[in-house]
């Protein structure tokens, strides 16, 4: 089997591939360039993503091409690919800055260039923009069975909860298979990888490579990815877990992989670091409190591939002084309130509870600190009294902390 379909298989990145012994042929001949969408929903990526740009970072480690296709394109239409509803229509001007703040992740995990397996970014906005109706029409549409569309799981629910569908929506389909299309006459791009919701579109678009160009192209979808709990990944309380430093701290986002869930740890060592899967299996195999020394290792590893070697280890000593030492560090994330502050409305601020009443039932449980010292008293405010050195150090339980400060 080919080195980079071996890895994923092994790593656990592979859910279904259109055929993978044609594909492991095909990838032995030599370098393979493929590709993954992104539209530009918000300004930065989050971990959800986290698995197609490891993905990508393992075809170029195994001596293949990886293309990011921006949605700048797409991003007009909004897939509505089990969606229960439309997406909201961005402007040209929030889809330019989207895909601005969305750029940034990539340079973390991929060597861009001009040569044979280097990274290249293109936008669909080149061609989907330049696109004359009728012609596409006449030249792509005829291909597509409105019955087959029909057919499709991410059409399909939506029909069949008698949910509104609207014709720019469907057309989604058709134009993210031109895009594979496009990509496979300008770079030779010859598979097309996503998240498992994209099986639909993925084939749709081999099967137009095939009878436009005559080529046999590739799909390969990544398992839809939650957490023990059966929660979406990168999903918490406070929202997404986004990858630009400027929405997530590097010690927040290396916080997110130290809370893992201890039946978690083996598999996420296995997709978001690159540790050798031996030593994956010696760190899965720990119990009891060594687990700990697992999640602490998966949560440097991962967030040196994403904010570099050595954020990573501040975060982690941060982290050791704060937990281990008890110690109210500047290194860690900070607040600004106006005093005297609602102990409960720091708590949903910091992101400790969705809601000033998941806040005091963290309290009611013992769970809530401030300065080290269990709160019980809901009605508690935080006053310039509890400050020392300038902040008082607020926590929920023995791994999240923050520092708050006065309004500046």
């Amino acid at each position: 089997m080919d080195e980079f379909l071996h890895a994923a298989r092994e790593r656990g990145y592979i859910h279904q591939v259109t055929d993978e012994a044609a594909m492991a042929a095909r990838m032995k001949q030599g370098v393979l360039p493929g590709y993954i969408g992104f539209d530009c929903t918000a300004d930065s990526l989050h971990v959800g993503h986290l698995v197609s740009i490891m993905l990508l970072r393992l075809m170029q480690r195994t001596g293949h091409k990886p293309v990011v296709l921006m949605g700048g394109g797409t991003s007009k239409v909004g897939d509505p690919s089990f969606r229960d509803e439309a997406r909201p229509l961005l402007t040209n001007e929030q889809i330019e800055t989207n895909k601005a703040g969305i750029r940034r992740a990539f340079d973390s995990f991929l060597r861009f260039g001009d040569g044979a397996t280097d990274a290249v970014m293109l936008d669909n906005a080149a061609w989907l923009d330049e696109l004359r109706y009728i012609p596409f029409l006449r030249d792509v549409g005829r291909h597509f069975s409105v019955n087959r569309m029909l057919s499709m799981d991410s059409v399909k629910l939506r029909l069949e909860r008698e949910q509104s569908f609207s014709f720019l929506e469907f057309n989604y389909m058709l134009l993210q298979s031109y895009d594979f299309l496009e990509l496979s006459r300008r770079l030779g791009v010859g598979l097309q990888m996503g998240g498992s919701d994209q099986w639909g579109n993925i084939i749709m678009g081999a099967d137009l490579v095939r009878r436009m160009e005559g080529k046999e192209v590739f799909g390969l979808t990544t398992p839809l990815l939650t957490t023990a709990s059966g929660a979406k990944m990168g999903k918490t309380a406070s929202g997404a877990v986004w990858l630009n430093a400027d929405r997530l701290s590097p010690y927040d986002y290396w916080q997110f992989w130290r809370n893992t869930d201890d039946a978690d740890v083996g598999r996420f060592l296995a997709l978001f670091t690159e540790l050798p899967m031996d030593e994956i299996a010696r760190l899965a195999a720990l119990s009891g409190s060594e687990v700990n020394e697992a999640k602490k290792r998966l949560a440097t590893e991962a967030t040196a591939l994403l904010h570099g070697r050595a954020a990573a280890e501040t975060a982690a000593e941060t982290a050791r002084r704060a937990f281990e030492e008890g110690e109210a560090t500047d290194s860690l994330p900070g607040i600004e309130a106006a005093f005297p502050a609602a102990l409960v409305d720091l708590a949903v601020q910091a992101g400790f509870a969705a809601s000033k009443g998941e806040a005091r039932r963290l309290m009611r449980q013992g769970g809530l600190r401030l300065n080290d010292e269990p709160v019980s008293d809901e009605g508690r405010a935080v006053t310039e009294a509890d400050l020392a050195g300038g902040a008082a150090k607020l926590s929920a339980g023995r791994k999240r902390h923050v520092l708050v400060r006065p309004l500046s």
